[in-house]
Order: structure tokens, then sequence, then C-alpha cells
């Protein structure tokens, strides 16, 4: 695929630019931040407005000298008023904004409850890797999950009368990355050796992107982040079928056995098989999900084959490398990953 074609295929992944707008708010934190912006946007806009007004007033006014003046100037040493004018008037604004900028880090920061059942709220263990994000699904609505999965986060729609938030610990494998989805949440670091945590809640349904925002490495840029907003019927389903271990197919037996004779199984994990890797994506249930190496390409039977064959090409630098399969068993093991729904 040339670079105007991989350019094209990668809009078409990522969405509409809009959908990474700080300013179209999707939650209520986001919500908070946005007025926040808005307020800071002001008063800084008023202070830049009043200064630029002296200053082009003095150009203006002053802009002859005047012709009867000789010699030097009047000095002036000091004006007590201008100068408890210019302290105080600096530091009430901080002031201002300083406890504007509390009650959001209030509003924005919510404390995780502990999961008990009837409460509708989502645990979800967030791990960032170089450079693609695992999911551990810890519990819902009092129910435990235990699951693993890769790339797109899934979470229920709150309603008028339902809310149903979602509560994301944050930690990374490796490097420092940065969690950050505009439309639901500010950005939170994952810092090694730490742990953070955010609160995701929206009633606006749909897919909302996202990015990691700090730098981790040569492929930080597709490190990309979806979140899909399900119904809560939808979201039903997709646990239902995320909990199951991958099917047992014989029409694959063959590419089942390639998949398990090659080193996938260092580093990948297929639930119900020997595979139980943990340094890259679990393939459970690969062929459920929209993208493939983190968002930057659609999850087609072609673009699964071209991974497959060798993903350096697709993602220069990735930690997956290219195991000169022959093309029968390239085929084989491809159609296997195709049966992981």
């Amino acid at each position: 695929m040339d670079v105007i074609g991989q350019c094209a295929l990668l809009a078409a992944v990522r969405g509409s630019p809009g959908n990474m707008s700080i300013f179209a708010p999707a939650s209520p934190g986001a919500h908070s931040i946005v007025d926040l912006a808005i307020l800071t946007f002001v008063v800084t806009g008023l202070i830049f407005v009043v200064v630029e007004g002296v200053l082009l007033y003095s150009v203006w006014r002053f802009r002859q000298p005047r012709v009867e003046q000789t010699g030097e100037p009047p000095q002036v040493y000091g004006s007590m008023p201008i100068e408890v004018a210019w302290t105080a008037a600096p530091t009430l604004i901080v002031f201002f904004l300083v406890l504007v900028t509390t009650r959001t880090l209030w509003d924005v920061e919510k404390t995780q409850p502990k999961s008990k059942p009837g409460d509708n709220t989502l645990f979800v263990n967030v791990i960032g890797h170089q450079w693609w994000w695992e999911y551990v699904y810890e519990s819902y609505d009092g129910r435990i999950l235990g699951f693993v999965t890769a790339n797109e986060l899934h979470m229920p729609v709150s309603d008028d009368d339902t809310m149903r938030p979602v509560y994301l610990t944050l930690k990374s494998a490796d490097v420092c990355h940065s969690y950050w989805v505009p439309r639901l949440a500010g950005k939170v670091d994952l810092i090694p050796g730490r742990v953070n945590s955010l609160m995701l809640e929206t009633k606006e349904p749909g897919l909302q992107l996202g990015q990691c925002a700090e730098f981790c490495g040569a492929q930080h840029a597709n490190m990309l982040l979806r979140v899909n907003v399900d119904t809560p019927e939808e979201f039903e389903r997709w646990l239902a079928n995320e909990s199951k271990a991958a099917l047992e197919e014989s029409a694959v037996a063959d590419g089942r056995a390639k998949f398990l004779a090659q080193s996938c199984v260092n580093c990948h994990a297929v639930r119900g098989t020997p595979a139980r890797g943990t340094y890259a994506p679990d393939l459970t249930h690969l062929m459920s999900r929209q993208t493939l190496a983190s968002g930057i390409i659609e999850n087609t039977p072609e673009t699964l084959a071209d991974w497959v064959r060798d993903p350096q090409p697709i993602k220069p630098g990735c930690l997956m490398p290219a195991f000169g399969l022959t093309e029968r068993d390239q085929q084989l093991i491809v159609r296997y990953l195709l049966s992981l729904r």
C-alpha cells in the first residue's frame, strides 16, 4: 500500500477530526474541563486586550516628540498606587483561577468506589505497552469478569435514569504513556511503578477516539485509542462473548496446530489453548475488534494476512517480527485467526 493509500485508510479508521475535539464534550468531566478552558480564555483574553490597548494608546498618543522640550524629561522613580495595582490585580486573578481549577479537579477526579451488585459500575485495568493498550476487565455490576482484551475499550452508555460509570486503573508495562480521550476526560499519565486512575461516563453512544498523549517511542503517534460506548443490551452481549474461551472448529484445526507450533504462543494468549503469553495482545476474540495494530488499520482478512506476513512495513519498529512463514503456513494461521470471534 502506498503512502497516500495508508493515509486515506488511517483517516477512515480514525474517524472525523471533530471526534477528538475537547470543545464537543460527551461526559460530565469533559464538560467541566471545557468550562474551565473557556473561562481561562476569557480571563486571559481580557488581560491581553487591556495590556495591548494601553500599549497601542501609548504608541499613538506619544508618537510625536514635543518640540518645545529641551533636556532630559522629568524622572519618575515610583508610584505607590500603580505598584499596588499591578501586584494586587495579578494576585487576585491567579487566586480566582486556582479556585476554579481546584473545583474542576474535584469534579473530574472521582475516587473509585468498591464494586457491589446493582451499582452498574465497570472496573477495568488499563496497561500501556509499546505500542498498544491492554484491558483487563475486572468486574461489572458486582459480577467478576476476569478476561483480557486489547486496544478497544467497550463501556455501557448512561441514561437519565441510570448512570453507568467506568473506573480505569492505569498502569504502564514499560515507559511513560498517557491515556487521553478528549470528549470523555482529560489526559492521565501512565507512569512505570505507579498507579493512576480515571473515571469515564457518557450518555452519548457510539465510537469515541483518543490518543496516547505522552511520547513513548517511535510508534507513539500510532498508539491510538478507541472507546466503544454500547447500549446496555449490546454491552451485555459483548461481555458474554468476550467471557468465553476460543471456540474449537475442526475446519481450522490445521491452522490452530500451526499457530501453536510457532513462537507466537510465547507472546500471545488464546483462552482455551496452550497459548498463554502476556507480552502481546490477547487474541481470543481477535475478529470481534474493528482494527489491528492499536487502531491504525482496519481488521479485515486482507490486512490481517499482511500483518502476519510482516508487520514492520505497517508499523515500523513494532516488537512483532516477521517469522518468514511459508505461504501455506501463513494461510493456515490466518484462517485460524479469522475464526477467533
